[in-house]
This record gives structure tokens, C-alpha cells and sequence, in this order.
């Protein structure tokens, strides 16, 4: 492994559809309040806007916990327990300087190193095009996080999409529709940052979850999708912008039969904790000659479109 990254849960092999994922959401599994109080994260909030004036607070979905159902199990296999978040929580506990007294206290207060965190899960996806490369993106020195390294596309879920609003109410979001936005955002993300059209994308298949370690544990899903387009028809469209263009400042691909040893080449030192985190989980969950059925819509209709 590697000490920036390590891995929460693993799907079994091929990874698992939407309809394979539940998620129950409860107050039981958001953060729990500092300590001293909460003024610690309004004060690091205030100091971020003043060095970083564009920054805004939105919800996020907080993962407490994952639970894999027995192999053969009938129903969904995998249960994830959810709460609310922010951004703004992220950025005072996760990336605050007292990150790690704060998972030593969790330990010792709830037995639950994450307990006082804001843990806002995020999402990857390992993408590969047609003639089998996976998309890797350099990050814009102006993100907040991991400037300048290279990362698969992803992003975060966001209450937001399901309730508007900067305080969503629990019965606005019921299990189904949030896991439907988990696998949604995903397939939104790369359509935002490489500049990709949806009908393009495959079904996103789950992975797993990964925690960032230099973010104190925060956990990132990682998917699995497909591209019908080769690697030369994706740089394409992603040198013609996109919605989200500005996050990123090239594009690379790396061939999917040189990816289970990516660790031991030069390029592994420039990928980010979540990069990482989504090539592990690829090579363990879906690395083999495993192919998604492209031709379907990538999103459900019941559930509504982009």
C-alpha cells in the first residue's frame, strides 16, 4: 500500500451496479461536536476565505460507516450509513492543524478515530476509454486540494442536487434517490471535467471506498466506468473545454495493462491520495479482462436525468 491512502472496503470482483447499494441516512451518523466546541471551525473558516475569497460552503453526505452483506446474500449487498456535513466542517476538522489530536480524541471518547471529523464523502472514477487507457487529469494549482498532481476525475455527491437549499432535511432525502445522486455525480464529474457526452459513459460500477490519510481518513467511493471513445477522441474533447475546465490543466492516459504497476514508476510520486486510492481499488476490484455493456442510458429514468 501506500501511507497516503488506505483502503475502508472492496466490492467483490467487477465491482457492484447501483441497484446493488443502499443507504440509510440518520443524525446518529453525523459528526459529533468538538470537543471545545464548534468556534474552532468558524475561526479556520474565516481565515480560508480571507487567503481564499472564491471559496462558498455547501452541504456534503458524511459517511460514518459501509457494511458488505455475506458473499451470496440475497438484496443489496453493500449498506451505506450516511450523515450530513459541510464544507466548511471539512476544511476545520479534516484539514485543521488539531486533525490529528482530533482522531486520537474520537478514539478515546466514542471509539470512533473519525467521530469529531467531518468526513464529506467523495467520488472517482477509474475511466477507461476504448482502446483501453485510464484518464488521469493534472490538477490547477488553484484547487484547494492536491494542486499541481495528477487525478482521476471525481468530485463529491451533493445533497443539494436532491433538496436545494444550505440545509436539506433528512425526509427530502430518501435512501434511493441518494444513492442514485452517489452514482449520478460521478458520471456528472467526468462529464464536467474531461468535457465528455453522458450517452458516451457506461453504468458506473462500485469499487469500493478509499480514505485519504492526508486528509485525515476522508473517504472517497471509487467507480468503475467506460468510455466508448479512444483515448485520441477523449483528449479531443477535453482540449475543447468544458464546464469545469478550469480545474485542470491536462490530460494523460496511461495504458490499462500498465496500471497494476503503476506504483513503481515515477509517475506514482505525482498522483494525489485519491488517484491512489481508485488505481488500488481497480487493480484489486477490476482489473481483469471483466467489460461493462455499453448502450444502455447511463442514468436511470425513474429517477430522473442530469
Amino acid at each position: 500500500m501506500d501511507p497516503e491512502v488506505s483502503l475502508l472496503l472492496q466490492c467483490p470482483p467487477g465491482g457492484l451496479p447501483e441497484e446493488q447499494v443502499r443507504a440509510e441516512l440518520s443524525p446518529a451518523y453525523d459528526r459529533r461536536p468538538l470537543p471545545g466546541g464548534d468556534k474552532a471551525i468558524a475561526a479556520v473558516w474565516e481565515s480560508r476565505l480571507q487567503a481564499q475569497p472564491w471559496l462558498f460552503d455547501a452541504p456534503k453526505f458524511r459517511l460514518h460507516s459501509a457494511i458488505l452483506a455475506p458473499t451470496g446474500s440475497p438484496g443489496p449487498q453493500l449498506l451505506l450509513r450516511l450523515g450530513l456535513t459541510s464544507y466548511r466542517d471539512f476544511l476545520g476538522t479534516n484539514w485543521a492543524s488539531s486533525a490529528a489530536w482530533l482522531r486520537q480524541q474520537g478514539s478515546a471518547d466514542w471509539d470512533d478515530k473519525q467521530a469529531y471529523l467531518a468526513d464529506p464523502l467523495g467520488v472517482g472514477a477509474a475511466l477507461a476509454t476504448a482502446d483501453d487507457f485510464l484518464v488521469f487529469l493534472r490538477r490547477s494549482q488553484q484547487v484547494a486540494e492536491a494542486p499541481g498532481l495528477l487525478d482521476v476525475p471525481g468530485g463529491h455527491p451533493e445533497p443539494q442536487a436532491l433538496c436545494p437549499g444550505d440545509s436539506p432535511l433528512r425526509k427530502d432525502l430518501p435512501g434511493e434517490m441518494v444513492v442514485h445522486e452517489l452514482f449520478s455525480s460521478v458520471l456528472q464529474e467526468i462529464c464536467d471535467e474531461v468535457n465528455l457526452p453522458l450517452l458516451t459513459l457506461s453504468q458506473p460500477l462500485l469499487l469500493g471506498i478509499a480514505c485519504n490519510e492526508t486528509s485525515a481518513g476522508r473517504a472517497s467511493a471509487e467507480f468503475y466506468v467506460q468510455c466508448s471513445l479512444t483515448s485520441e477522441q477523449v483528449r479531443k474533447y477535453y482540449m475543447s473545454g468544458g464546464p469545469e475546465a478550469h480545474e485542470s490543466t491536462g490530460i494523460t492516459f496511461v495504458e490499462t495493462q500498465s496500471v497494476r504497476r503503476l506504483q513503481e514508476t515515477e509517475m506514482w510520486a505525482e498522483l494525489c491520495p485519491s488517484a491512489k486510492g481508485a488505481i488500488f481499488l481497480y487493480n484489486r476490484v477490476q482489473g481483469g479482462p471483466t467489460r461493462v455493456t455499453l448502450g444502455s442510458p447511463a442514468l436511470s429514468p425513474q429517477l430522473g436525468g442530469q
